[in-house]
Parts: C-alpha cells; sequence; structure tokens
C-alpha cells in the first residue's frame, strides 16, 4: 500500500454522535479525542509523514460559550497528555491558524508542546485551530504586499512561502467524515490537486481500519493533476 505523504482530515459528526446516543455534544467531543488519539498513532505507524487534523476553525466560536470551553479543556488535556508519546514517537507538533486569537491557557500549552517537539522528525502534526482558509489566503497576499512585491514576482511558489503551511508538502488525501460534502473554508490553497474521501461515519468511530480503507481508496484512483497520459506518481 502506498502511503500518501500528508493527509488532512476534517473531523466532523462529533455532536451528531452524541445525540443519537442521548449524550450531551461534550461527550461526543471527548469520544473525538480519543479518536483522534488513535487516528495519529496509526498515521505515524503507517509512515504518513505529514497529519493535519482541522481542530477548531474561526466559525466554531459562534458555538455556545460552554462548548467552546469544553473544547478547549479537552484540547489541552489532551496535548498535555501526550506531549511525551509525541515526542517518542518523533511527532512535531505545529499549529495552522492565528494562535494569538486563543486564550491564554490554551496558547502556554501550544507554545509548550511544539518547543518541546521542535526537534521530531518522524512526522508533523498540524493542528488547524481558529483557522480559515480564505484568511490564510487574505493573509499570504498581504504578507507579500507587505514585502514590496510586484504582480508579476509572485508566483505560487512565493505565495506558498507565506500559508501556514509553507515547507511542506499540499495534502494527497483530504477525508470528511459525517457525510457532508463541503471543504468548510479548510485548506483553500493548498487542495487544488488533492484527492478526497467522503465517509458517512461520524467521527469518533472513524477507525484505523476507515484510514486504511481511504488510503486504499486513492492508491486505485488516477491522479491526473490537471493532465492526461500516464498515471502520475
Amino acid at each position: 500500500m502506498h502511503i500518501p505523504a500528508h493527509i488532512a482530515i476534517i473531523m466532523d459528526g462529533n455532536g451528531r454522535w452524541a445525540k443519537q446516543r442521548g449524550l450531551p455534544r461534550t461527550e461526543g467531543h471527548k469520544a473525538g479525542t480519543e479518536t483522534a488519539r488513535a487516528v495519529v498513532t496509526r498515521c505515524r505507524e503507517l509512515g504518513v509523514r505529514h497529519l493535519t487534523l482541522y481542530t477548531f476553525s474561526k466559525e466554531n466560536w459562534s458555538r455556545p460559550k460552554d462548548e467552546v470551553k469544553t473544547l478547549f479543556g479537552l484540547l489541552t488535556t489532551f496535548l498535555s497528555r501526550e506531549e511525551k508519546s509525541l515526542k517518542e514517537q518523533g511527532i512535531r507538533l505545529r499549529v495552522l491558524g492565528e494562535i494569538e486569537g486563543m486564550p491564554l491557557a490554551v496558547r502556554q500549552v501550544l507554545k509548550h508542546v511544539m518547543r518541546q517537539t521542535a526537534g521530531c522528525a518522524e512526522m508533523t502534526l498540524n493542528l488547524a485551530l481558529n483557522y480559515s482558509g480564505r484568511e490564510e489566503i487574505l493573509r499570504a497576499a498581504r504578507a507579500l504586499a507587505d514585502k514590496g512585491m510586484k504582480g508579476d514576482e509572485i508566483t505560487e511558489e512565493a505565495f506558498a512561502a507565506e500559508l501556514w503551511t509553507a515547507g511542506q508538502p499540499d495534502p494527497d488525501l483530504i477525508i470528511r467524515t459525517s457525510g457532508e460534502l463541503r471543504l468548510s473554508n479548510y485548506l483553500l490553497f493548498q487542495c487544488a490537486y488533492s484527492e478526497f474521501y467522503f465517509t458517512e461515519t461520524y467521527w469518533p468511530d472513524f477507525s484505523s481500519e476507515e484510514l486504511e480503507a481511504a488510503i486504499r481508496d486513492l492508491n486505485a484512483r488516477e491522479r491526473r493533476f490537471g493532465k492526461t497520459g500516464e498515471q502520475l506518481a
């Protein structure tokens, strides 16, 4: 099985998973955290070099305050608990998004774990936090303007270098759980030639087996990158 270099996941369906079981939404988020832990570990075992998890979008601020508080509490607990494991597995943590716009306690633990794992080189784990794909594009455009670059000097490479994913390959595969068929403002520039895998499975029930099924599905496709002819690697 050929392993993609970069997998990105839209982790959707925690609330519906909980509702289906007569549980509060917070229980769905707790279960989803355990799924994230298992998927990170399995991706590392398979040899995925970059994994991006859509953790908290800018739009998520509109959710009830108690739910937002729970989400950030789960995040800080997860990172504090998994710091040692990330280092042992050689996983580097990075954040895609406006980290300074998050609560102080969250910023502190994120920056601490990023420092502690900065030297890890087996896999990069990106958490998209306080993230907006459109805002990322605007931010990159402003950065190039601030540098005084003229229009004809701006290349795709120069633009990509200003994105939060700078230095990383674009996602080969984007997975979305829960049956929704949209990108939700996620990696809009980077997904130009990504392949998509949509599943009805709610995120808390997404298993390592389904992860591998998604990779096998990708392997069965012919990726042309806008070209005709023989399959490209």
